[in-house]
């Protein structure tokens, strides 16, 4: 579809766009294309007038297409929207359609967090981020804000009933995936009281999949971490599995590194 300019959109005749000041000498300025300039000279404008409306929110649409990391675009289109009354579960849609040309784009994650707070539905949440962490098209199952998001909706939300479940699916796939393991380690250390018994069935738990790879590091340090305390002699299973892989033709370093 054929761009046109904002000065020759009649709802916008009533606003002087606001030019970038570079300076008289800009020593490299740099070759921004004519729809960039135009639309960031009236988001400009409208963001010296402090206007609130439909037309400023649509304008902020058009900015984010074009420089999806702009930080001020998106403050200033939640002032926008908190102004306008607009339903932040709607909101939470918008931008879920902008997740998956901007996967690590911190700022489409900290809006979506945004829009949860300020009263979005929670429903399907955890649903979405479980694909779009699984989407084997974006092949990004290790995605840090992904998970990040997903941890803060668990926690704040005290939505952890499908959180083993996730964590299965995902080390199914790939027993590799470090993420993976992080999120079942920060599930356990928010949802129990990591009692020795606690820490004792999630190494055994650990143990299954370490018999798929013995020297997963991301595996080993799960343990690690679970055995520290009071320490790997406290864990006849860890001990057993540790021999074992130690005593292998072909050793397994992590569980040398432990003996």
């Amino acid at each position: 579809r054929r761009w046109t300019p904002f000065s020759e959109r009649a709802e916008w005749s009533d606003v002087t766009p606001i030019p970038q000041d570079d300076g008289d000498n800009p020593v490299v300025p740099i070759a921004y294309s004519a729809q960039f300039v135009d639309t960031m000279n009236y988001f400009r404008a409208v963001l010296s007038s402090n206007e609130k409306s439909e037309r400023a929110l649509k304008l902020t649409e058009e900015v984010i297409s074009l420089n999806a990391a702009n930080y001020t675009v998106w403050a200033y289109r939640r002032s926008v929207v908190q102004a306008l009354g607009r339903d932040w579960t709607e909101e939470l849609q918008w931008v879920t359609g902008l997740a998956e040309e901007n996967p690590k784009n911190y700022q489409i994650w900290h809006h979506r967090r945004c829009c949860l707070e300020q009263g979005a539905s929670t429903e399907g949440e955890l649903e979405f981020l479980s694909s779009f962490i699984m989407d084997e098209e974006l092949q990004d199952a290790k995605n840090y804000h992904a998970f990040a998001h997903r941890q803060w909706v668990v926690r704040h939300f005290a939505l952890w009933s499908q959180e083993a479940e996730f964590v299965e699916a995902l080390l199914k796939a790939d027993v590799y995936n470090n993420s993976g393991w992080n999120h079942r380690f920060f599930v356990a250390s928010n949802t129990t009281d990591m009692s020795t018994g606690v820490r004792a069935a999630e190494i055994e738990w650990a143990v299954q999949h370490l018999r798929r790879a013995p020297d997963n590091e991301s595996a080993w340090s799960f343990v690690r971490g679970m055995a520290e305390a009071p320490g790997p002699a406290a864990y006849p299973a860890l001990l057993a599995v540790i021999s074992e892989f130690a005593q292998r033709p072909s050793p397994s370093l992590p569980a040398l590194e432990m003996q």
